[in-house]
């Protein structure tokens, strides 16, 4: 087994059916195969796609929930850690990622994005966690941050889906 977390972030609002819900599910189980363990938001969404997809190909999937909010983990979380706020939420899921997958979404998803993509820039992350980015929904927001400095996207990865994260990941193994 690897014994590497992989932080997810994505949107809640996905639906089965949807096509960012399955792209989560494929991606939790290819991760799940892959030998590693699966942290997100624990909620539904993409969480819930990406747990169901890791739970049913049998990796460990952590679920970080958040005292404030009224909702349960899904089903498919094997270990939850409930913060106290959304803060603490978004810094335990970047604490436990040992690299960190981000799926289209919005805000939320977003912030996520950008608190973990400026921890990288500044140095207080490990320059061997990545950030890889899956389909092109982020595009736009790449080429805003690269006109600006250039230099700004080096710690971002781009992947089409599921296997080049996989493969990318094992090569750093």
């Amino acid at each position: 087994m690897v014994n590497k977390t992989i932080t997810i972030f994505g949107t809640s609002r996905a639906k089965p059916g949807d096509e960012i819900f399955e792209l989560a599910y494929e991606m939790g189980g290819s991760l799940a195969q892959a030998g590693f363990t699966l942290a997100n938001g624990g909620y539904g969404g993409t969480m819930l796609a990406a747990a169901k997809g890791a739970n049913q190909a049998g990796g460990e999937v952590i679920g970080i929930t958040c005292s404030a909010f009224k909702s349960k983990a899904n089903e498919f979380i094997t270990k939850e850690i409930i913060t106290a706020s959304l803060d603490e939420r978004l810094d335990k899921l970047i604490e436990l990622g040992d690299h960190y997958v981000v799926l289209p979404g919005g805000t939320g998803t977003l912030l996520e994005l950008a608190k973990v993509w400026e921890l990288k820039n500044k140095d207080f992350l490990s320059t061997d966690k990545s950030i890889i980015i899956i389909g092109g929904l982020w595009d736009g927001l790449l080429e805003l941050i690269a006109k600006d400095d250039a230099d700004g996207i080096r710690h971002i990865r781009q992947a089409a889906g599921p296997k080049q994260v996989v493969d990318f990941l094992n090569s750093l193994m």
